[in-house]
């Protein structure tokens, strides 16, 4: 199974990074570029522990589907998300909050197994594994952008 570690320092609280993570509206935010949209579960505001969320999306030219749900969590240190339906065989996303010294450490481990098998592991290795790891380095920097500017106050004002 392909993992992706990533880790990002914010200057912002832990709670605000924490809760931005977590945000529906922000998710929507950082990925315009695939038309992500929030079609069942939670669709707004922030996502708490047992809820799910289905998004609606354009990835590598294909629209799918994926369902997520909050399977764990302990505010503000971690949550994790896994997938119930979607196209991959597996998928879990731990997010960890660290904070020292107004600085927050923002830990993801993102596990998936891709569908298809070897075909699947090819994938990995061509492509998949970098798509994913783009995809999730750009929303960081867009959580880190929120929670260092102060912009997290649009996001988070309605949650």
């Amino acid at each position: 199974m392909p993992l992706i570690l990533l880790r990002t320092k914010i200057k912002a609280p832990k709670q605000i990074c924490f809760d931005l993570a977590r945000s529906i509206d922000l998710h929507k935010l950082t990925t315009a570029g695939t038309q992500e949209e929030a079609i069942d579960g939670v669709r707004s505001g922030l996502i708490n522990l047992n809820e799910f969320v289905t998004w609606r999306a354009r990835h590598l030219g294909f629209t799918q589907h994926l369902t997520s749900r909050i399977t764990a969590m302990q505010i503000p240190d971690y949550f994790t998300d896994e997938m119930e339906k979607g196209i991959f065989k597996s998928l879990k996303h731990e997010h960890n909050f660290e904070e020292k010294e107004g600085t927050t450490l923002m830990s993801d481990k993102f596990n998936y197994q891709s569908p298809l098998g070897f075909l699947g592991k090819i994938a990995d290795w061509l492509f998949l594994k970098k798509y994913l790891t783009q995809v999730l380095v750009k929303r960081n920097e867009v959580i880190k952008d929120f929670a260092e500017s102060g912009k997290w106050k649009e996001v988070l004002s309605n949650s």
